[in-house]
């Protein structure tokens, strides 16, 4: 019986093609051996190569058991003097006398003018004899930001046991009248609406010039009184964009109207109320400045000039009653037929108030 091989043609090694050089110079049974790869030698033999080796970053000693008994007992002992270090400063900082305040003297005021240096120090009165790192800097600046003429504070430690208070205060622009109880009080105000107290012999010293607010006080929400006082600003620097400085003539401005500035001027005889509204301040008083003169003369009771309409301009007589006239009064006063062409184009009789159309 004769065995017969099953694998296919396909899986036996094809015969190795001889070049012509190959046939002509080398034997018939000579064969070309493969080419090996690097690193073999032979069939499967590859070439060893020294790789070194990594050693750990710990110490053999610290591989045994003791060690790392060892090694934490020294971490636990860094750890624990670290501590004691840490409470010792904080120990010496807390309680030694060097980093107290001793007295007012180490307080330092700084940007008061208005405000004297008592009231600045009223608020650190609990602090004298207390360790400097334990008064609380945010709370006292909060507290001299309450004092009205405080705009904003800045409160820092100097050590070993100083205090730096400095301090920025409003400026006032205008005084005000406070109707109360005890009767009329002159205070003064700033820009953002707050209300600020000075004794009578302080504010005459300062000699400020300003015209006296009305309209706004106390009781009203700071926001309301906010947005008065911006208008009053509007009103005060339009007349004043001329370089003339016109505002030095304003005795008193009612602001108790948004829509109305209403300011009280002297004149020969008698106060004169102007109504100025909201917009145009500049023009509407050129117009009363070139006609005063012309207007006296022609109306001696003439009580308030009403200049918020674009065409024409309104005069108010005073009251012939005995009673003295108010402002309130006079805005109800009959109005004076008079005809101006250099101020209404149509030269319109001003019979009534109402009803006519404002600009």
């Amino acid at each position: 019986m004769t065995l017969v091989e099953d694998e296919p043609d396909l899986l036996r090694p094809a015969a190795s093609s001889r070049s012509r050089v190959e046939k002509e110079f080398l034997p018939e049974g000579f064969e070309r051996i493969p080419a090996k790869r690097p690193g073999e030698i032979g069939n499967d033999v590859r070439i060893r190569r020294r790789v070194p080796v990594r050693k750990g970053i710990l110490p053999s000693w610290m591989k045994t058991r003791w060690g790392r008994i060892a090694a934490l007992t020294i971490l636990v002992a860094v750890m624990a003097g670290v501590a004691a270090a840490v409470l010792a400063v904080r120990s010496f900082f807390d309680h030694d006398p060097r980093f107290r305040i001793d007295s007012s003297n180490s307080i330092q005021t700084m940007g008061n003018s208005q405000l004297t240096r008592d009231e600045l120090l009223s608020v650190f009165g609990a602090d004298i004899g207390r360790n400097i790192f334990y008064i609380p800097l945010a709370e006292r600046r909060a507290e001299l930001e309450q004092i009205p003429w405080v705009e904003h504070a800045t409160v820092m430690r100097i050590l070993p046991n100083q205090l730096r208070v400095a301090v920025r205060e409003r400026t006032p622009v205008a005084f005000v009248r406070i109707v109360n109880r005890n009767g009329d009080q002159i205070k003064l105000v700033d820009g953002a609406g707050v209300i600020l107290d000075m004794p009578p012999a302080m504010m005459a010293a300062r000699h400020f010039s300003f015209p006296v607010v009305t309209g706004i006080g106390p009781g009203d929400p700071l926001p309301a009184r906010a947005a008065r006082m911006e208008l009053y600003q509007k009103f005060i620097a339009a007349l004043d964009s001329s370089g003339e400085h016109l505002s030095m003539n304003l005795s008193e401005v009612n602001l108790s109207d948004p829509e109305d500035v209403r300011v009280t001027i002297p004149a020969k005889s008698s106060d004169l109320l102007l109504h100025f509204g909201d917009t145009n301040f500049l023009a509407r008083y050129r117009i009363f400045q070139s006609h005063l003169s012309e207007w006296e003369q022609q109306y001696p009771q003439l009580a308030a000039v009403d200049l918020r309409y674009d065409s024409e301009v309104v005069l108010k007589m005073a009251d012939s009653s005995p009673t003295p006239t108010k402002a309130q009064d006079t805005a109800a006063a009959p109005a004076a037929p008079t005809k101006h062409a250099s101020v209404s184009k149509h030269a319109p009789v001003v019979k009534k108030h109402a009803g006519r159309k404002r600009s």
